[in-house]
């Protein structure tokens, strides 16, 4: 089944930062600010939300790879705006740019790389003791591209 989706599709999503979305929460650091997991974590919802409406009934994303800077602190309080745009398809593979920014202006940007998958039995099965997603391996096979190893 080819799915179409067209490079250009936006997205954006909002979030008040509290005291679970910080660092310290986290584990991440210790200041209460917005941690660097929680802003990956609204990047990847805002690519998600933006291409859901484009796939099937029972096909999904998940994210694989993300190349992000965080390069400024928002406090408990402030409003942070994720926007997305789809940057590249290539076959199951999407490409997203995205951009946080809080009242103060950008806080993070980057790129997420999503894979379309279709869940198993229907639906994502998650690992209560994980919260994992349980998701098929063959949706992890490639014909071009690998996930980068780590350095």
């Amino acid at each position: 089944m080819e799915i179409q989706i067209e490079t250009g599709v936006r997205g954006q999503e909002t979030l008040i930062v509290r005291p679970e979305d910080t660092a310290v929460h986290y584990g991440s650091g210790l200041v209460e600010v917005f941690a660097t997991p929680a802003m990956v974590a609204l990047m990847e919802k805002t690519c998600l939300n933006s291409v859901r409406s484009f796939l099937p009934e029972g096909i999904g994303t998940v994210g694989i790879r993300v190349d992000v800077t965080h390069h400024r602190a928002t406090p408990v309080g402030r409003k942070v705006v994720c926007t997305s745009r789809l940057a590249e398809v290539d076959r199951r593979r999407l490409v997203f740019d995205v951009l946080a920014e809080d009242e103060k202006g950008e806080i993070g940007r980057g790129r997420t790389f999503h894979h379309r998958y279709r869940p198993v039995h229907g639906q994502a099965q998650v690992k209560r003791e994980s919260g994992s997603l349980a998701i098929p391996a063959e949706a992890f096979r490639s014909r071009r591209w690998r996930c980068a190893p780590r350095t």
